[in-house]
């Protein structure tokens, strides 16, 4: 499940307003690099285009969460991504693009993933989605729901880790992510965190083969037959496919919590 705690603190820090004097104190810039990279986005027209409707899949179908649920950002100027975070909706799909919608909540996913292999994109990548239960890695990665529960295996089906797969293997390519348990964790693995998702069932051995085999189809499609040595696409270069026009869900009330 995500996180309840809403991080959207959208005014600036009182550490953020006295790290230019610290710095200028101790005679160097290391010290407010990355506080100041965090902040140079809040000036007004530093950001990225956007289109209403735009995904960053192109398999994806586009249904705004709450602007409650998530924090508008410029990532990776503003904040570099080098995660894929994996979460199980405790739920329907209905259910968590339902409460996603619900500023009440406090969290939402930038993607879920139905059984059937459906994926609905309710925040842009760019934005910085309340879903890990901790800032940090708020800022740093892409969440992704799947629809089921944690002790149900047969929720988990080969449409919905095809569709995942493929859609983690963009996300990687996009921000040069490498495809490895290191760097695509579950929400049980981020620091802080109380939840169990997405659970014992959740095959990684069978997972990231599946991203690592679509990163190799997208790079080799996008490469083509007739890419130099020289000129050939690489799966973290290419596939930048940018937007295209086009969470956590609380449990269904006979499951609880």
């Amino acid at each position: 499940m995500g996180e309840t705690t809403n991080d959207s603190d959208r005014g600036i820090s009182r550490r953020a307003l006295f790290i230019g004097g610290a710095a200028a104190a101790v005679g160097t810039a290391v010290l407010a690099r990355d506080e100041l990279g965090r902040l140079w986005w809040r000036t007004p027209g530093v950001e990225k285009p956007r289109k209403e409707g735009e995904v960053d899949f192109g398999g994806a179908r586009w249904v705004a969460a709450s602007s409650a649920n998530w924090r508008r950002a410029d990532r990776p100027d503003d904040f570099g991504v080098d995660r894929v975070i994996i979460h199980v909706t405790q739920g329907s799909f209905k259910s968590a693009v339902k409460v996603f919608q619900d500023p009440g909540h406090g969290a939402a996913a930038h993607y879920i993933v139905g059984k059937d292999g459906r994926i609905t994109q309710m925040i842009r990548e760019l934005d910085v989605a309340f879903h890990a239960g901790n800032r940090e890695f708020n800022e740093r990665s892409v969440g992704i729901e799947h629809e089921g529960f944690v002790d149900r295996p047969e929720d988990f089906t080969d449409a919905m880790y095809e569709a995942s797969a493929r859609l983690t293997a963009r996300i990687c390519a996009r921000y040069d992510i490498s495809v490895d348990r290191e760097h695509i964790i579950g929400h049980v693995e981020v620091p802080g965190t109380d939840h169990t998702d997405p659970g014992p069932h959740w095959d990684w051995d069978r997972y990231i083969p599946l991203v690592r085999a679509a990163a190799k189809r997208d790079a080799e499609r996008t490469a083509g037959p007739s890419a130099s040595p020289s000129g050939s696409a690489s799966a973290s270069g290419a596939l930048r496919d940018g937007a295209t026009a086009a969470s956590k869900a609380t449990p269904d009330a006979e499951r609880g919590a």
